[in-house]
């Protein structure tokens, strides 16, 4: 490996290390159809000087790529419809997205307009499309929240019926801001083994699977196990402080249940490898092994991960192409380098590899861990 300089290191810790230029029209729009047939850049060598290139693949490759005994670890967390359209009873217009519930049918949301909602205020929803419903939904103002700006909304209903439970009539499947053009269904925005409800964002790097490929990989031998991140608004929200070291990562819900902790101990026990679908999985397994040592966890994790974490589970990841100067990139730098990352991203650029949410995907197996 490489030496790293004073300069590098600093750089990993600074924001502007984690910037890079991507011609917006890489930014996919739509997912590819069947969602297998995605490309996939590879990355299965160390940082050495004479450093193999990233190898290109069809996510459908994925078998051939990975061994049997590995252990796919996913999130099995379901996007709920969390954008709401109402109004005031003066008619006029309002925009809601759901983030968390903080308590029985009370959920911290963004609102636009926000400032025209003082405490007591009642929003009305009909249902799509604007339909006047028979029984609208309705939601109070209870409070504001200083840190995202959003405020608490209690939701009326019974209280034996969950907001959750309603929200097919009222709301919609929120895309990131970046994808603009969008055509795509409501379920090409859900992971197939999607089954949790409560993200507010997909985790992309599940979206490529599709259920004959799941299953081509069990019969080969390379398990699946599943454990819950709710994916919320902190995975959009750019990191804003130069020194990254100073960042105050957003809180996400896990569970991380014993069941898959048992799997990644038998799995590592028999030599078998440790892949995490996506940087959701990454949070939870390191968010739930912060003692030391993986245990069964649920609770909010508010675990930041960059260039000098020590990792404690995770040995391979499978993951989409991230924003410029996001906390993810930055994790993803955690684990083969930051300038290793920048310069293979340069690679799927003149590639023409898809971006983002409904993008193209990348491996990167234990063996190809290593910072310059």
């Amino acid at each position: 490996m490489q030496e790293q300089t004073t300069q590098d290191i600093n750089l990993d810790q600074s924001l502007s290390g984690y910037d890079y230029v991507l011609p917006p029209e890489l930014i996919a729009q739509n997912p590819v159809v069947p969602r297998d047939s995605s490309r996939l850049l590879v990355v299965n060598s160390p940082e050495t000087g004479k450093t193999l290139p990233p190898l290109h693949h069809i996510f459908r490759d994925l078998p051939t790529l990975l061994r049997p005994g590995d252990l796919l670890v996913m999130n099995n967390t379901k996007v709920i419809p969390a954008r709401l359209y109402g109004r005031k009873a003066t008619g006029a217009e309002v925009e809601v997205l759901l983030l968390e519930e903080r308590q029985h049918n009370c959920w911290l949301a963004l609102v636009k307009p926000g400032k025209r909602f003082k405490l007591g205020s009642q929003i009305i929803f009909d249902g799509h499309h604007g339909q006047e419903s028979d029984h609208p939904l309705t939601a109070t103002v209870m409070a504001s929240d200083p840190t995202t700006g959003g405020r608490l909304l209690q939701f009326n209903l019974p209280e034996h019926v969950s907001l959750v439970q309603v929200l097919e009539k009222f709301g919609e499947i929120p895309l990131p801001p970046y994808i603009t053009g969008s055509t795509a269904a409501g379920d090409q925005y859900q992971t197939v083994y999607a089954n949790q409800p409560g993200a507010i964002a997909a985790p992309t790097a599940g979206l490529h699977f599709t259920p004959e490929l799941l299953e081509k990989l069990r019969n080969i031998g390379i398990n699946q196990a599943f454990l819950t991140l709710h994916v919320g608004v902190g995975t959009f929200r750019p990191v804003e402080v130069e020194d990254v070291t100073t960042h105050q990562m957003h809180e996400e819900w896990i569970e991380v249940p014993p069941e898959t902790v048992e799997q990644i101990r038998a799995t590592k026990a028999a030599g078998g490898r440790i892949i995490a679908v996506g940087t959701t999985v990454v949070r939870a397994l390191e968010g739930a092994a912060q003692s030391g040592e993986l245990q069964p966890f649920v609770g909010k994790t508010n675990l930041f991960i960059y260039p000098g974490y020590e990792w404690q589970v995770v040995e391979g990841l499978i993951t989409n192409f991230h924003l410029p100067r996001s906390s993810l990139l930055m994790l993803v730098s955690a684990l083969i380098g930051r300038i290793r990352l920048l310069k293979i991203y340069q690679e799927a650029i003149a590639s023409l590899y898809r971006f983002y949410s409904f993008g193209d995907a990348m491996l990167i197996l234990p063996e190809g861990q290593g910072i310059e």
